[in-house]
């Protein structure tokens, strides 16, 4: 199942549910997205031809992070590019987060162990603006 997260028709994440399965190669992101991801499921003995990706320079101007719930469960707190609450959800391990555009945070509701995949470099306080998260009171979780 993927859980997909939108506010004003504008993509802000969605979740791949760690039970998602289907045959072959399924893009979950559009081709213009600066992040890309896909499942790829093959039969024994399907070869994947080699190959290198050529140097293209590219211009990225919003980062995109995808977030892997390895152990625990988090509550995903979503918000738009204003910084509104938009709504929350529930991750647990196993799950795959795509952050697309607007904002988000996240409450660890259990022990989490998780990756995060982005685009780089780094550029530290530059990278993002932090702001006051949602009150817990104030919560909407959408399953």
């Amino acid at each position: 199942m993927i859980k997909r997260f939108f506010y004003n028709n504008e993509l802000i994440a969605f979740v791949i549910k760690r039970d998602y399965t289907k045959e072959g190669i399924t893009f979950f992101t559009d081709d213009e997205f600066p992040e890309q991801i896909a499942y790829m499921s093959h039969k024994k003995d399907t070869v994947v031809m080699a190959h290198v990706h050529n140097k293209i320079e590219r211009k990225i101007l919003v980062t995109q992070e995808v977030l892997i719930l390895k152990k625990g469960k988090i509550r995903l707190d979503l918000y738009n590019e204003n910084k509104e609450y938009i709504e929350s959800y529930i991750a647990e391990a196993g799950d795959i987060i795509f952050l697309a555009s607007g904002g988000h945070g996240l409450k660890c509701l259990e022990d989490v162990e998780m990756y995060e995949v982005k685009q780089g470099p780094y550029l530290k306080e530059q990278d993002k603006v932090r702001f006051q998260e949602v009150e817990d009171e104030k919560v909407i979780i959408n399953d």
